[in-house]
C-alpha cells in the first residue's frame, strides 16, 4: 500500500489544476511512481514481481478512484458531464452516479494497467539480470 500511496500525490494536484498534463512536472509524478516501485521489488528480490505490482496497481486505482470521487465537485466546478441525446432528459443525479461509476471503474482499470506494466519491466528485468554471465 505504501508503494501505491506514492501515485497518490499526482491525483491530489492534478485535480486541483496544481500540475497539468504535457508539463514535465506532471511526468514526474506520472513515471517516478512505477520507476520507484520496478526499483523497489528488484531491490528486494520480490519472487514474483508481476503479481506484486499488479497488486500494487490494484491499490493505486483505488486511491486513484478516491481521489478523484473527493474532488469531484472541485475539479469539475460548475460544469459536471452531462449525458446526451435520448438520456439527456435523464436527472441530474442520475447523470452524477453514471458518471461517478465510470471514473471509479476506469481508475480501477488505469491502477491495474499500470501495475502490470510496471510488474512485467520489472519480471523481465528480474530475468535478465538472473542470467548467467559468459566470461570473455
Amino acid at each position: 500500500m505504501g508503494l501505491a500511496l506514492l501515485a497518490a500525490p499526482r491525483v491530489v494536484l492534478h485535480d486541483l489544476n496544481i500540475i497539468e498534463e504535457g508539463t514535465s512536472v506532471n511526468a514526474l509524478f506520472v513515471f517516478l511512481p512505477p520507476l520507484v516501485w520496478i526499483v523497489t521489488v528488484l531491490i528486494t528480490r520480490v519472487p514474483r514481481p508481476l503479481i506484486t505490482l499488479l497488486a500494487v496497481g490494484l491499490f493505486y486505482g483505488v486511491f486513484l478512484a478516491l481521489g478523484h470521487q473527493i474532488l469531484w465537485n472541485h475539479s469539475l466546478g460548475d460544469n459536471p458531464p452531462q449525458l446526451g441525446g435520448n438520456l439527456a432528459g435523464l436527472d441530474p443525479t442520475a447523470q452524477s452516479l453514471i458518471f461517478r461509476s465510470f471514473a471509479v471503474a476506469s481508475s480501477l482499470l488505469i491502477g491495474v494497467v499500470v501495475g502490470a506494466i510496471s510488474g512485467a519491466i520489472a519480471w523481465g528485468l528480474k530475468v535478465l539480470l538472473r542470467r548467467p554471465r559468459n566470461g570473455g
